[in-house]
C-alpha cells in the first residue's frame, strides 16, 4: 500500500473540516481572505509563513503539527477539538449537562437490576 505524503495545506484543510469550519470561518479567524485559505490548502500559499501562529490558534493545534504533522502524546484530535469548541459555545447550564452526560457515557452502561428489562437502544436518525 503506497503512502501519500501529507502536506501543510492538507493538514490545514483536514483540521478545518474536522472542526466544522468553512474556509470563510478560518479566514475570519486569521484575518485574511477566503482565497488566501484556499491557497494555503492547495499549497500555493504566498502569505502562509507569517500566518502560522494565527492558523494554529484558530485550528487549536500547534505550529509544529502544521509544519511536520507530528502530534505530541496526549494532544487532542480534530474531533476532540471540535467538541471543545462546541462546549465553549454553550451557556454554563448546558456545559454542566454536557459534562454530566459525558461522565455517564464514559462509565459505560449501568448494570441491570434483577428483573429489569434493558432500555431500547437510541434510534439513530438520518444525519443532515
Amino acid at each position: 500500500m503506497a503512502q501519500t505524503e501529507e502536506t501543510v495545506g492538507s493538514r490545514i484543510r483536514s483540521l478545518r473540516r474536522s472542526q466544522g469550519m468553512t474556509q470563510d470561518d478560518l479566514a475570519a479567524a486569521c484575518d485574511v481572505s477566503r482565497s488566501a485559505v484556499a491557497q494555503w490548502e492547495t499549497d500555493r500559499a504566498g502569505q502562509l509563513r507569517g500566518n502560522f501562529t494565527r492558523i494554529a490558534a484558530a485550528l487549536a493545534t500547534t505550529v509544529e503539527y502544521l509544519l511536520q504533522g507530528e502530534r505530541r502524546h496526549g494532544e487532542a484530535t480534530g474531533d476532540e477539538l471540535a467538541l471543545l469548541r462546541l462546549y465553549r459555545g454553550c451557556d454554563p447550564e448546558d456545559q454542566a449537562f454536557l459534562l454530566r452526560t459525558a461522565r455517564k457515557l464514559s462509565r459505560g452502561p449501568a448494570p441491570l437490576r434483577r428483573g429489569a428489562t434493558p432500555a431500547p437502544a437510541p434510534s439513530r436518525g438520518k444525519r443532515m
